[in-house]
């Protein structure tokens, strides 16, 4: 099958002629390095396609840079260079840094027990199942606690049940890493938003404040303040000359795979290129990586309704997206951001040759997305058999047949679900959000 090179590839040889050192803004003020779309061979029309991806799917903001330079700046509606947005849950990224710190600052180990941190009984667990839980478990989503109880947010101690062993089981459940801020500022002594300014928003520009909503704690910040922090992880977490997050081991855990049982997974940042992943409220595994599309190396803070930062060292790409839900409402809506690359695959005017594909597992097109009665299946040749699964929120399979182009869904109930198609030699995976 031969398809077109995407553009990352086409940036990857822009790299080796064209190469250029990182770019780090000043720590204040509004002037950025810029570099043109036409250097690197984009095409206007479309540039426009892609902020038509991005208009008719709810952003607010994004930004595309090449080696810390702004390629590409828009911002929609009333939203502004200087208009704030949540992080939602690609904070947890930041979060993760911020443990970072405290560790090599001699403040904390991640090896410790959360109650050393805690106290004892933060938990509803039996004592010795609690003993089990370390702040490593807080950062990989492997604590074991109950994420099936009425509301994972909740922080209180009834809501943390056991349900397996630390270590145990992956599930992406928000009140243990919520929990993390208390870690922090029980080993620093200081308030988290005392923390986060003095270990990163002064030597990085990066501003924001952390703000309560429930049981969460939410970080607020502009989008160039995202693209800061794609930079300092495009760096290996020294901003410039200055020393951020600089514990290499620490570093090279927090971006590659933490544990065994999401390989899509690092220290609160999802990681593409990896043979399988793992979704929120799910206990499958896709054979597959998180974004097709995008460069292997990507590593990404995802957050609710598409809140993004997605670095790529090897492209020198950092992309950011802030805004309202793309079509459905997910706490890590990953397909819309590999519909972004796909678009930023298409920017380059001119292909330069052809690849040949050889990805196991390829996007599966879906339509219409979202869908209330039928959904069309695009993707397996038409002279093979081929079969059709499809999984619900919870990971259960609801459908399996064979040579299905159409299937009825008005009884699958609202929300996520997946579309697994083989045909020899070839896997398609995709979602579709019931209405």
């Amino acid at each position: 099958m031969k398809i077109l090179v995407p553009a990352f590839l086409l940036l990857l040889s822009f790299g080796k002629t064209h190469a250029q050192s990182l770019y780090f803004p000043p720590l204040t003020g509004n002037t950025w390095e810029t570099l043109s779309p036409d250097s690197l061979g984009w095409c206007p029309d479309k540039i426009e396609d892609l902020y038509d991806l991005l208009e008719t799917n709810n952003s607010k903001a994004f930004l595309l840079l090449k080696d810390g330079r702004i390629v590409l700046e828009k911002y929609f509606g009333t939203f502004t260079q200087d208009s704030a947005w949540y992080w939602a849950s690609a904070g947890k990224s930041m979060t993760a840094c911020l443990v970072g710190i405290a560790q090599q600052d001699g403040l904390l180990d991640i090896d410790d027990r959360t109650s050393d941190y805690l106290g004892t009984g933060w938990t509803a667990c039996p004592p010795d199942k609690e003993d089990l839980i370390t702040v490593r478990h807080q950062l990989t989503m492997t604590t074991g606690l109950d994420d099936g109880v009425p509301d994972n947010y909740c922080t209180l101690d009834t809501c943390l049940q056991y349900l397996a062993d630390a270590g145990t089981r992956w599930a992406y459940h928000n009140a243990p890493y919520t929990l993390l801020d208390g870690v922090i500022e029980n080993a620093t002594g200081q308030n988290f938003n005392q923390y986060f300014s003095q270990k990163i928003s002064q030597k990085t520009g990066i501003s924001g404040i952390w703000l309560p909503s429930g049981y969460n704690n939410i970080l607020f910040s502009k989008a160039r303040s995202m693209a800061r922090f794609g930079i300092l992880i495009q760096n290996g977490g020294t901003w410039n000359t200055t020393p951020v997050l600089t514990d290499p081991d620490y570093v090279q855990q927090m971006l590659n795979t933490s544990q065994g049982l999401n390989q899509s997974y690092g220290y609160l940042w999802w990681l593409n290129g990896k043979p399988s992943f793992m979704l929120p409220g799910l206990q499958i595994v896709f054979p597959l990586s998180l974004f097709p599309a995008a460069p292997p190396d990507v590593v990404a803070a995802l957050g609710k309704n598409g809140q993004y930062v997605n670095v790529s060292p090897s492209t020198g790409l950092v992309m950011v997206r802030m805004g309202n839900a793309p079509g459905s409402d997910s706490e890590v809506p990953a397909a819309f951001a590999n519909d972004i690359w796909l678009k930023i695959n298409d920017l380059a005017c001119e292909p330069s040759g052809t690849f040949t594909q050889k990805n196991e597992m390829e996007p599966l097109v879906l339509y219409p997305n979202p869908v209330g009665d039928l959904v069309q299946i695009d993707g397996p040749e038409s002279n093979a058999d081929f079969t059709v699964e499809v999984f619900d929120g919870l990971g259960r399979c609801i459908f399996s047949g064979e040579n299905y182009r159409q299937l009825e869904v008005s009884g699958y109930g609202s929300g996520l679900h997946h579309v697994v198609v083989q045909q020899v030699g070839r896997k398609w995976i995709g979602r579709f959000f019931v209405k």
